[in-house]
């Protein structure tokens, strides 16, 4: 559990540890350079000789959890952002499916507000399990926090870069899926906080770290021997059309820009035209209204 100023969230964080159904664990909390109450937050637990706190220095994402690797001594590892939560039984039901080739077991998430309040979410299938190199290029559908993965897999892959700050996941998905296979315990085992951060801003810069990374991921690691060239394609497309999609009602402009980038990959044109579309228009709806309320003020 890498920590940085979430000191109000740790604790509902450490209690889901704490409730896990299998007690054979060991729970690294690695503070990175905490400017808030996190160490208070931590001590009460640390009467359990099975959670340990390590203060660093603002390592940075990559390099924290790298660090939490590195002092952990179980078969498995299992990461947890401390601002989510666990389900009593994760640990115990995805222990279960490690067999073979299985490198990484995941699950379904639940979202919950900054409160704690479950939020309602549509349903989706059950994602790809596998080798899934080629789905999880297009889309991570990796939670996170949902994640146990075997300690061999560091080894073979290697652990988080600290070339990134972002994305950090996906970037060793990619890595993990050119070698082991992934498995999937079908239940929301997780508890995923969010609306507590700058979306907008995050986002953006998430997709453009996400774009380096597939663009390495296609030139270093040579997927393109793996993965057909039209799902490379479809891949960085409709990682710029996610973006688009999502600050449309707020930033049309700039969705449109990203829709308009979009267009690069002659595959996927008319998904990123539509898209283009539907975000000019709503910049002419925002001028239009914009507009409309200038010259009501005005006649008043």
């Amino acid at each position: 559990m890498a920590a940085k100023n979430y000191a109000r969230f740790l604790p509902a964080a450490v209690e889901s540890v704490l409730a896990q159904t299998v007690a054979d664990w060991e729970l690294l909390v690695i503070d990175d350079g905490s400017t808030d109450a996190t160490p208070a937050a931590v001590r009460p637990y640390l009467t359990d000789a099975r959670v340990r706190y390590v203060h660093s220095d603002r390592l940075g994402q990559s390099r924290a959890k790298n660090l939490g690797i590195g002092l952990s001594r179980g078969r498995y590892v299992a990461f947890l952002d401390a601002d989510d939560a666990w389900r009593p039984t994760k640990l115990e039901k995805q222990l279960a499916l490690f067999h073979d080739d299985v490198g990484v077991v995941f699950c379904r998430r639940s979202l919950m507000d900054e409160q704690g309040t479950a939020l309602p979410q549509k349903p989706t299938p059950a994602p790809p399990t596998g080798r899934v190199l080629t789905p999880i290029f297009v889309q991570n559908f990796v939670c996170f926090s949902s994640v146990v993965v075997r300690r061999e897999v560091f080894s073979a892959v290697g652990a988080f870069d600290p070339q990134w700050d972002l994305a950090i996941d996906y970037d060793l998905w990619l890595r993990v899926a050119r070698a082991f296979g992934f498995d999937f315990v079908d239940e929301e085992l997780v508890a995923y906080r969010t609306g507590h951060g700058n979306l907008s801003k995050k986002l953006a810069d998430r997709v453009a770290t996400a774009l380096s990374i597939m663009h390495r991921a296609e030139t270093r690691y040579a997927i393109g021997g793996t993965v057909p060239a039209k799902v490379i394609a479809a891949g960085y497309a409709s990682t710029c059309r996610t973006l688009a999609y999502v600050i449309r009602a707020a930033e049309p402009l700039a969705s449109a820009r990203w829709c308009a980038r979009a267009l690069r990959w002659p595959d996927a044109r008319l998904a990123s035209a539509k898209g283009l579309a539907a975000a000019l228009v709503a910049w002419a709806k925002g001028r239009r209204e914009a507009g409309a309320a200038e010259n009501a003020t005005a006649n008043v």
